[in-house]
């Protein structure tokens, strides 16, 4: 296995010989909403990649349907023919950009890609009421290796009803909390206690990113906790689980 941190929420995931491009945000800006009054964020280094630049991707898995994971003009440049995978709004999403292979998965669905690799929606964040997005658990069907990734704020009372363990964990580390909608990304407390649930062997933190953000929603954003934060608490917890920290473009083979 093979991750390769782009920035933000994007990563590629190499698993079962498949190498999957994860909620790709390469070409600048991210606008919310269409509205860049209210969000608008430009990278502040070259990202690592562009979509020109990438490997050969088989696969494309979308986690949610919002800017920042279903990033429109990031998709227009990738080649619409790639097979993608995603909740039921990035779905949407994806459909009016013209893609043509489209796997649309909501919670505890499953899809076997090509015999090799298994892929279960695992409950993810409820961006408003009704609407839960996704995580998901990609299996080796080979070799049994397991990663787990959600960006946002999983339920773990529903998650850990039926994933045991994994031997990867992908989530954020540093919470933000935002006006009216209250907390939506985990903070360290209730990542480590994901990694006590999950009890991964490899943690990976996401949703950190070298970023400028403009308008009015960041003014009111507020951040809980910090890396280092969770980087002690992990080590008191007596857990076997190792923190990895990759900077962008760096690839961990694991």
């Amino acid at each position: 296995m093979k991750l390769t941190r782009i920035d933000l929420n994007s990563w590629i995931f190499q698993i079962a010989d498949k190498t999957i491009l994860v909620d790709p945000w390469l070409v600048d800006p991210l606008v919310f909403y269409g509205q860049p009054w209210l969000f608008t964020a430009y990278h502040n280094t070259p990202v690592a990649f562009t979509p020109q630049t990438l490997p050969p991707i088989d696969l494309i898995l979308i986690s949610q349907g919002l800017d920042d994971h279903c990033h429109k003009p990031t998709l227009q440049q990738l080649d619409r023919a790639t097979p993608a995978i995603a909740s039921p709004t990035a779905a949407k999403v994806l459909s009016s950009l013209g893609y043509t292979h489209i796997t649309s998965l909501a919670n505890w669905q499953e899809f076997n890609f090509q015999e090799k690799l298994q892929i279960t929606a695992v409950p993810g964040a409820e961006i408003q009421p009704g609407q839960e997005e996704n995580g998901y658990l990609l299996k080796d069907l080979s070799s049994g290796e397991t990663l787990y990734y959600e960006p946002h704020l999983p339920p773990l009372d529903k998650v850990k009803q039926k994933i045991d363990t994994v031997d990867v964990a992908v989530t954020p580390v540093v919470g933000q909390i935002f006006p009216l909608l209250g907390q939506i990304i985990i903070g360290p407390k209730e990542a480590l206690n994901l990694a006590q649930t999950l009890k991964p062997k490899y943690f990976l933190p996401t949703t950190m990113g070298d970023i400028k953000a403009t308008g009015i929603l960041p003014m009111f954003v507020r951040s809980i906790g910090s890396l280092p934060e969770f980087r002690d608490l992990l080590a008191k917890s007596g857990l076997a689980t190792q923190l990895l920290e990759p900077e962008p473009g760096q690839t961990l083979e694991i």
